[in-house]
């Protein structure tokens, strides 16, 4: 085992691209990625022992036909990402998440937006946890509660990991399995098998619904997975503010996303409800992962005039852009965002 900070200047040495000597003032462990920050945990209590943080098991990505493998977790290349957790289903199957159903999305039949992504994959597929953790919920009732067999998550799980962000525990929740393999109590590691895709609860067809949670005392809030899960390694992360003229955001407004090398387009809904929650520093209410590296085209429609702005996507990089009908689409001025510094995954 090389000493920690050998593997530090071996980092520095592999990526001079991507780093900044002048912001590091510290040694991490080289299973994380940073970059032009400087990065200070917090641990959680005062306990007045010394700091020890337990980082996610990265799992080994096998190299699949239809896609690069992942980045290892945890990894942030920017300042403000929090790439804490891998995929709940595994790399060797299709794994995007629905286009027509994400984070934030809400149908007409129902009555709140939808809290998660849906990711399609055939009944019986195993269903991976999404990092290191416990077991806190596994059963019917996620909802309803009292093991209600009509409860909308169907047979779920609920995993509190075993870090934190910005002092909230973090969990993820696994819906609509067919059956589940471990129990509460238990722990488990990322990778590990923790049920069967099924179709129970309010489900249309096989999926796996995928939630993150960050719960403070007896409280939780939703965000939105996409900014979460760690992205294959050819690939980026679009964001977007999208507002009116008073500043406010336009909900449930089409916009279209096309490559400008492949020429594929994708179709993404903004957040249908100003309620929707948002990243702490992004405040975005429109995300797309999962693009393939280069130069794209946002387009929309906005008062019968047609917008487009050209960006780029960087592999393993948010991109964020901002949108007003006086200015049109813009990258972002995030200076005044509240959070500012990116916090590492801390040992509860």
């Amino acid at each position: 085992m090389q000493p920690k900070h050998l593997r530090f200047k071996l980092l520095l040495l592999l990526l001079p691209g991507l780093f900044c000597a002048l912001f590091w003032q510290s040694t991490f462990p080289a299973s994380i990625v940073h970059a032009d920050s400087v990065i200070t945990p917090t641990p959680e209590g005062t306990s007045g022992e010394p700091l020890k943080l337990t980082f996610p098991t990265a799992a080994e990505h096998p190299i699949s036909s239809w896609r690069p493998a992942l980045f290892p977790i945890p990894y942030a290349l920017g300042p403000h990402d929090h790439f804490y957790l891998d995929r709940p289903i595994a790399v060797t199957e299709v794994n995007w998440p629905l286009p027509d159903y994400r984070y934030g999305y809400q149908e007409a039949e129902t009555d709140s937006p939808h809290t998660g992504v849906d990711i399609d994959a055939p009944l019986h597929t195993p269903i991976l946890a999404a990092g290191d953790g416990k077991v806190v919920f596994a059963g019917y009732g996620l909802a309803l509660g009292g093991g209600n067999t009509a409860d909308p998550y169907g047979l779920a799980v609920v995993i509190k990991h075993d870090f934190s962000f910005d002092g909230q525990s973090l969990m993820t929740v696994y819906a609509h399995m067919e059956k589940i393999e471990v129990k509460v109590g238990q722990s488990v590691t990322t990778g590990e098998e923790i049920g069967r895709v099924g179709i129970t609860g309010n489900t249309t067809g096989p999926h796996v619904h995928f939630e993150v949670r960050l719960e403070k005392g007896n409280t939780y809030t939703v965000q939105n997975p996409e900014l979460w899960m760690v992205p294959p390694t050819d690939s980026g992360v679009l964001v977007a503010q999208i507002k009116n003229k008073y500043g406010g955001t336009i909900n449930g407004k089409t916009m279209w996303v096309k490559s400008l090398t492949s020429g594929q387009t994708w179709t993404v809904i903004t957040y249908a409800d100003v309620n929707v929650r948002k990243d702490p520093y992004y405040q975005e209410n429109l995300a797309l992962s999962d693009l393939p590296a280069g130069e794209y085209e946002i387009s929309c429609q906005y008062n019968y005039q047609t917008y487009r702005f050209n960006f780029a996507i960087s592999p393993g990089a948010i991109t964020p852009l901002a949108f007003s009908p006086e200015n049109g689409f813009a990258l972002a001025d995030l200076s005044d965002a509240t959070n500012d510094a990116f916090l590492l995954p801390v040992n509860q």
